[in-house]
């Protein structure tokens, strides 16, 4: 047997630097490869950064002229492109506090269309910075407080020609001469059309918010304030006379003014509820109610009975103011009827294009 021998002092010096050695060498690796993934975190990541929630958002900047000079008024910066045309007209008043938003009238071109306040300011963008002309349209009224101050004048002013005023009519002729009924069914007549255009603006009609020029208000008042004091002044005259035809004339036209007056109020309840069912727009089709039939001839209804009230009134009174007021609404609304119509074919064209726009054939 052989007996291992005990390395001397020099060999195991030796052994224990090598191996020491090889300890560092290993302790040495482990640091650069730590260096190394430091710096190769600190140069960037490996993987594809995460793609953020919210993007950037572009903003616009809305260059207001002056129609008649082309001078800039001012400029509304960082505009949303969410952002609507109402939106650009407040932000405009708040640099120009004299010009309210409902008086303020953009365009594209100078001579171009006024653009709805619900228009998106993007569908406008052609690059960042958006040019449009300012017109001043005046001072604005809301729609609803036109129609309740045209309609209220003519039925407070026909009750002060109904009572006979000391101020209008000699005291002595009104005390002497007997009234015809038909002159207390006229007022009665009267009263009940404008008190449902009184309702119907209130709880029926649905305006968008819009605005129209003062000045339209007051042509609009003057028209049925005038007429209505010249039709109120005949038909309560003392000496004023009953229709040739009497009773029968006035019951006939008596009757034909309320039914007219029904229709046009059933089919203003149609057209005010036409498109709650959630679905794409139609156009309004007839109900169980026989005064929205009218709907299978024309396309504006609500024109043909008022047209019919007036006339049915002219016939019941039998009164020249009357007739020529009749008349003139028979051409205002046959106008008005055949613009809607036109905007109804576009809309509608396989549902109205067999309609007349208000009367039957003839319009």
């Amino acid at each position: 047997m052989h007996r291992r021998q005990k390395p001397s002092a020099p060999e195991r010096k030796r052994d224990l630097a090598a191996h020491g050695g090889a300890l560092s060498m290993s302790h040495n690796d482990t640091r650069s490869f730590f260096n190394f993934s430091q710096l190769v975190l600190s140069a960037g990541h490996l993987k594809s950064p995460p793609v953020l929630k919210h993007s950037k958002i572009t903003y616009f900047e809305v260059e207001i002229l002056d129609v008649q000079s082309k001078k800039q008024i001012c400029i509304v910066d960082k505009v949303p492109p969410s952002s609507t045309l109402l939106d650009v007209k407040h932000k405009f008043h708040k640099a120009c506090p004299q010009w309210y938003p409902s008086r303020v009238g953009l365009q594209l071109e100078r001579n171009g269309p006024y653009l709805k306040d619900s228009i998106n300011i993007q569908s406008l963008a052609v690059s960042s910075i958006i040019t449009l002309y300012f017109t001043d349209l005046g001072q604005q009224v809301g729609w609803t407080t036109f129609f309740l101050t045209e309609y209220t004048g003519p039925l407070l002013i026909y009750l002060l020609f109904y009572i006979r005023l000391s101020t209008i009519y000699d005291q002595v002729e009104s005390t002497k001469n007997f009234r015809h009924p038909v002159v207390h069914l006229a007022c009665f007549c009267h009263c009940l059309h404008y008190i449902r255009h009184l309702l119907e603006t209130l709880f029926v009609h649905k305006f968008s918010g819009g605005h129209t020029p003062l000045k339209n208000m007051i042509k609009g008042c003057a028209f049925y304030w005038g007429f209505t004091s010249w039709i109120a002044y005949y038909i309560n005259h003392p000496r004023y006379t009953p229709p040739s035809f009497g009773h029968r004339q006035v019951s006939f036209a008596a009757l034909a003014f309320l039914m007219c007056e029904a229709g046009n109020h059933f089919i203003n309840v149609t057209l005010a509820h036409q498109n709650h069912s959630g679905l794409k727009a139609c156009f309004p089709s007839p109900t169980y109610n026989p005064f929205t039939w009218l709907f299978l001839l024309v396309s504006c209804p609500n024109y043909t009975y008022e047209v019919g009230s007036w006339i049915s009134f002219t016939v019941m009174t039998q009164t020249l103011p009357v007739g020529i007021f009749a008349f003139l609404m028979v051409i205002q609304m046959s106008l008005w009827a055949q613009k809607k119509h036109k905007l109804y074919l576009k809309r509608f064209y396989p549902e109205v294009r067999r309609k007349a726009a208000m009367i039957p054939v003839i319009f």
